[in-house]
């Protein structure tokens, strides 16, 4: 099972009650106070861990707490800390604070982590209490509360390509014979029911990942058919690859509405660069005209078939190209310093 949304309540340690203790030993009468430290609450710490695929469990398990400190000691002795506990989440994943609303961050490398919720501090204990003037204070403090939460974690699959297209366009063909993917494959619509990954391998060591969502029909954005549920995972995708078949009776009309689509749902995700992909070109006759459609913010239009592999070459070159272009582009604004501000 595919789940791609969570939400979970998140509680982190408490810190641990300072001690209110006093040095009594046979040689020191008047030893002072010597109470220690309260221990730290364990943080929540998100790591981002590259073998898991799903949220699946966390649909499961909504409720996690970190480990409270320990009480401070006699003889000046700090109680111990709290362990933190680290809760796995896929690469891709977005955390947000349901209450405001807020994005925490996002984890997007395996073994990249976040604290998402900080332990408490512990309490002092009475030895910090000692001045010149009140020598032997009775006064402990209690520790700090962790801090408390519910987060929402969303999936969005890291892919250099995204597939766009309406049911039954070939979209999950394609994919499967471009890389080592096993999408399901059938002559009825709706298929693809979960996104799908595979990997693009080019010569010269060359490889990029596509995405392939469920079909997009007309008013996807308001919640109709599947794909709305799966758009979030073309939003990080560096170019996509519109896919119409070639023997739609309105091509025209069908780019028109997967654009449309696309930016109801987020202008961004409609700006991205993509190009026009006629799919199933084997399926034409022989002196049938090829298939164009009017697409000035395209960066270019194919002819492809994957069952017989025609025209597949030329499209992965090009997906490339634009692939590793966004990246050169995203390298460069990386590198580029901050502005200097008085």
């Amino acid at each position: 099972m595919f789940l791609d949304y969570a939400e979970i309540q998140i509680k982190a340690g408490d810190g641990g009650p300072g001690a209110s203790s006093f040095r009594r030993e046979s040689f020191a009468p008047m030893g002072g106070p010597d109470g220690g430290d309260g221990g730290r609450g364990g943080d929540i710490i998100l790591r981002a861990d590259g073998q898991m695929s799903t949220l699946l469990d966390y649909r499961y398990r909504q409720k996690y707490a970190a480990p409270n400190g320990n009480k401070g000691e006699g003889t000046n002795s700090t109680g111990r800390s709290g362990e933190h506990l680290v809760l796995r989440v896929p690469p891709g994943t977005t955390v947000r604070d349901v209450e405001t609303g807020e994005v925490l961050g996002e984890l997007l490398e395996n073994g990249q982590e976040m604290v998402v919720a900080a332990g408490g501090r512990g309490g002092w204990g009475n030895a910090r209490f000692a001045t010149s003037t009140n020598q032997a204070p009775r006064r402990a403090d209690s520790g700090l509360a962790g801090q408390e939460r519910r987060i929402a974690l969303e999936l969005k699959l890291i892919a250099d390509v995204g597939l766009v297209g309406e049911p039954n366009a070939g979209k999950s063909t394609f994919l499967s014979s471009v890389s080592a993917a096993t999408p399901k494959v059938a002559d009825y619509p709706f298929t693809t029911l979960t996104p799908n990954l595979g990997v693009v391998q080019l010569p010269g060591h060359r490889t990029f990942v596509v995405a392939d969502i469920p079909g997009i029909i007309e008013g996807a954005h308001e919640g109709k058919g599947l794909g709305h549920q799966f758009l979030r995972h073309i939003e990080r995708t560096r170019t996509l690859a519109i896919m119409i078949p070639a023997d739609a009776l309105e091509p025209q009309e069908e780019y028109t509405r997967l654009m449309d689509e696309l930016r109801a749902y987020s202008a961004e995700l409609a700006a991205k660069p993509h190009a026009v992909v006629f799919t199933k070109a084997d399926l034409l006759p022989p002196d049938w005209p090829t298939p164009r459609v009017d697409a000035p913010e395209a960066w270019g239009q194919f002819v492809i078939s994957s069952v017989a592999r025609r025209g597949l070459d030329t499209l992965l070159e090009g997906l490339w190209q634009h692939a590793a272009k966004a990246v050169e582009e995203e390298k460069a604004h990386d590198d580029q310093p901050e502005p200097w501000r008085p």
